[in-house]
């Protein structure tokens, strides 16, 4: 290792590049240098090569043998230490624009109020490394940043993890200022009964089964989908409260009811992690399961399917109201299982709702 580094066409000297000059000029080796300084000429070595700091202990020696004060090679240290950071900082923002070109910066804009920046890009960086709270953006690299991503059996783009993380990470901080009691299970399945009640009303459900829900222990946070991020859904355990997070990718009601169904299903089952689009192994089918018996009872389901050939817009609504549930939660099951055609426009427009999360 050199004892200076040079980085666009400037240098920083390590306290090591003077003490070479300092031992030369003496007319002494390494060795006698190294003994009359009280250390060993290996760690003399070492130091004047700039592989390791200038502690207080040598610094204070240096004083004592050259007549100088200690603030003097500390400050030569500290003056290295700073200009290296500097260096790295700016390699480290290098890399960090590559990863910003993968994330969509109009979304801060739209729904948290970023400023426009036009062809600011290290302070567009500089806005969302601080609001995710992140020391770089390169960090949303890595694969289970925060959460598991539970499938394994699908390749994911590095777009699709950076975007996945990001959104997690927006998730995590939003129900980090949130105060809540210890996650309880039972009283979360109370409110989750509860929530199945809501899913006619498409105006005013969310903040009524939010606080349901947190005071059982649960954050549910509702964000607008990011593209790229390839998720529906995540779960994450944070200090003795759970994090459950929905977006509205599909903008439909009935896969919003879903989604989050799914999630909770993960929940019950102590499976936190990321739901990506179209997973498929054990836990995804299981949350599936738990969610598609708990907004349609599969036996009544099953029934509705045996004394009806044909879907029309009003067995799906006498059948939605039997079992107390918005009849687009119906269609969208009918449409999942292949009876009733995804082209069918007039039904999807009579009974499907849209949903589009707006952020408070």
């Amino acid at each position: 290792m050199s004892n200076y580094i040079e980085c666009n066409d400037k240098i920083a000297f390590h306290p090591g590049y003077y003490l070479k000059e300092i031992v030369e000029e003496s007319g002494l080796t390494q060795e006698d240098f190294a003994k009359r300084l009280g250390t060993t000429p290996k760690n003399l070595s070492i130091l004047i090569r700039g592989e390791q700091s200038l502690s207080i202990d040598i610094a204070s020696k240096l004083s004592r043998m050259l007549g100088t004060t200690i603030a003097y090679w500390l400050g030569l240290q500290q003056a290295y230490d700073e200009k290296v950071a500097e260096f790295l900082s700016g390699e480290e923002l290098k890399r960090e624009r590559e990863v910003f070109r993968l994330i969509d910066y109009k979304y801060f804009r739209e729904n948290f109020g970023f400023p426009n920046l036009a062809r600011k890009i290290d302070e567009r960086i500089r806005y969302i490394r601080e609001f995710l709270s992140v020391s770089s953006l390169t960090v949303l690299e890595e694969r289970n940043l925060a959460v598991n991503f539970r499938s394994y059996t699908k390749e994911l783009s590095i777009s699709n993890i950076v975007n996945a993380n990001t959104m997690v990470q927006i998730a995590i901080n939003k129900a980090l200022k949130i105060e809540t009691p210890k996650y309880n299970k039972k009283k979360f399945e109370k409110a989750v009964s509860f929530a199945l009640t809501q899913t006619k009303s498409h105006k005013d459900f969310l903040p009524i089964i939010k606080k349901a829900f947190l005071e059982a222990g649960v954050v549910l946070v509702a964000l607008p989908n990011l593209k790229n991020s390839g998720i529906n859904g995540a779960s994450k355990k944070m200090d003795g409260k759970v994090m459950l997070m929905v977006n509205d990718r599909r903008h439909y009601a009935d896969t919003f009811w879903f989604t989050l169904f799914h999630e909770i299903g993960h929940i019950m089952n102590g499976d936190f992690g990321v739901t990506f689009k179209d997973e498929s192994d054990k836990s995804e089918d299981e949350a599936d399961i738990y969610a598609k018996s708990a907004l349609i009872p599969q036996d009544k389901y099953e029934e509705f399917l045996r004394r009806n050939q044909y879907f029309d817009e009003d067995n799906i609504i006498c059948f939605a109201e039997s079992i107390d549930q918005d009849p687009g939660i119906v269609l969208g099951r009918l449409m999942k299982d292949g009876k009733v055609d995804y082209k069918e426009t007039y039904l999807s427009n009579r009974l499907r709702h849209k949903y589009k999360v707006v952020i408070a």
